[in-house]
């Protein structure tokens, strides 16, 4: 389940021109399955309507008119019981300076006032505002209070100004909302290393060997320990993807540079879901191999294992609780998984089919079995890679218990 549904958020928008992001903040929340309520200070009304709110979250949006309507005097005080999270995205200075002294002389701040949920917000303000002793004294009380404050970063301002005062990308707010939602889940407390992406093995300068993994699976287990409270390292050989928000991010290339990375880390348990190279050059050419002097003789030996590694070092330093592998295979699926989780000692194995169309590399989805230490299995049919992140790290949590 998405650690979003039967959340009940509330965004609170003030007058900024970063207003706009609130919308696509609004409507990511609603996609996710969240109960999103948005409430307008008068001044952001002037940069977006209410009916723009409404339109992406399929809720009323309120206003400072909606204080003095029939619900005024259970409005605010409804919203605080209920209320997940309250963010507010984007926070101008001048809220910022109402939250810190407790002046509530809106919908949105007395609202505020009312709340008994965490506080995130999402400062933006044009140049010099930020920076002003003022804003940071302001903004010092309330996280003394337990406000979680995200942003601004530096940029292009409205003004044509450049220096500190954008306001966060919704996507990287919906990360830092993420984190405060998952602070109470399954694995609070607990560490967990995931690697992720094909290695690379260099043949010279230029070139390199590597498969076929986009890293998305390991990206989604990442981020599905996040969701359950765990402090996250990911490991990752080269993607495109962007790490999830609040992982601690180990970039690597080779095989033995994830071996390296691994073996720095001391973790309740490791998800290794890279897609770790077999076999690696003998050698590596100084130089560019050039087409003029004919085809290259290719040398290969094999590539560190770091399942067998870990597992040869596991009774005698017990760097990880938990192990849990992966079997990409072509064939002999299940024969190959069970081989693999009884010769490296795992406590779990995902086993999962790369021959298939709609699963393994490259692919929004997956379709995997679950094999377990005690002889046990799960088949978990055509999912997101999202989906079978939540079931992996949900039996993660489980073994760990």
């Amino acid at each position: 389940m998405s650690i979003f549904s039967d959340k009940h958020i509330l965004l609170g928008v003030t007058g900024s021109i970063a207003g706009y992001k609130a919308v696509d903040l609004a409507s990511k929340l609603a996609q996710a399955s969240a109960q999103v309520d948005v409430i307008l200070t008068s001044a952001a009304e002037k940069f977006i309507t209410p009916l723009t709110f409404q339109s992406v979250t399929g809720r009323k949006a309120y206003t400072d008119q909606d204080l003095w309507g029939n619900e005024a005097h259970v409005l605010h005080v409804g919203f605080g019981k209920t209320a997940d999270l309250l963010v507010i995205a984007p926070c101008t200075a001048d809220t910022i300076a109402k939250l810190a002294h407790g002046i509530a002389d809106n919908l949105l701040t007395v609202t505020a006032l009312a709340a008994k949920c965490p506080l995130l917000i999402a400062p933006a303000m044009d140049g010099g505002m930020f920076d002003h002793p003022a804003t940071q004294e302001n903004l010092a009380k309330l996280k003394e209070r337990g406000a979680i404050v995200v942003g601004p970063v530096e940029g292009h301002l409205a003004s044509g100004l450049t220096g500190t005062g954008r306001m966060l990308e919704p996507a990287e707010i919906m990360g830092h909302i993420r984190i405060v939602l998952g602070k109470k889940g399954k694995l609070t407390g607990k560490k967990i290393v995931v690697t992720a992406g094909g290695t690379q093995e260099a043949l010279d300068p230029v070139r390199v060997i590597t498969n076929h993994s986009s890293g998305k699976q390991g990206y989604a287990l990442a981020q599905a320990a996040l969701d359950s409270g765990a402090d996250v390292c990911l490991i990752s050989a080269p993607t495109a993807l962007t790490a999830p928000v609040g992982a601690r991010m180990v970039k690597v290339n080779s095989a033995q540079d994830m071996l390296d990375a691994v073996l720095l880390e001391s973790a309740d348990a490791l998800i290794m879901a890279a897609a770790v190279a077999d076999f690696t050059p003998k050698t590596t050419a100084k130089d560019k191999m050039k087409k003029r002097d004919g085809i290259p003789q290719i040398e290969l030996t094999a590539a560190p294992d770091i399942l067998k590694t870990v597992a040869d070092q596991r009774s005698e330093k017990m760097r990880f609780h938990v192990i849990v592998g992966f079997a990409a295979e072509s064939r002999d699926l299940l024969e190959n998984a069970s081989e693999k989780l009884k010769s490296k000692h795992l406590d779990l194995i995902v086993a999962n089919d790369i021959s298939a169309h709609d699963a393994g590399f490259a692919v929004e989805t997956n379709r995997v079995t679950l094999l377990f230490a005690n002889g046990t299995k799960e088949v978990f049919p055509l999912a997101s890679k999202e989906k079978v992140a939540e079931k992996i790290i949900e039996h993660t949590a489980k073994l760990l218990e």
